[in-house]
């Protein structure tokens, strides 16, 4: 085999190994905010909403308006709700 050969192989098996430890910390905080949760229903917290609050904190203002209103303008179709969204 080649000197090349045996570099790429070195080269590949340092990417697999690379890609293995951070599959491996990766379920660790996983399993770590399984915990969280956990921790926080525990404590009485609904983590369903909890889940929403960290998801809608990953949005800027801006989207959070922006689907807030469309779904308010879904609702309002459906009857679900009476007002109409502002600005509509």
């Amino acid at each position: 085999m080649s000197d090349a050969h045996g570099v790429a192989r070195d080269q590949l098996r340092a990417f697999v190994e690379r890609i293995e430890r951070l599959e491996e910390e990766k379920k660790t905080i996983a399993d770590d905010i399984k915990d969280v949760y956990g921790e926080a229903k525990a404590m009485g917290f609904d983590t369903k909403i909890l889940k929403k609050v960290v998801a809608l904190r990953k949005k800027d203002e801006q989207e959070r308006i922006e689907e807030d209103l469309i779904l308010d303008t879904y609702l309002h179709a459906l009857g679900m709700i009476d007002s109409p969204p502002e600005g509509a």
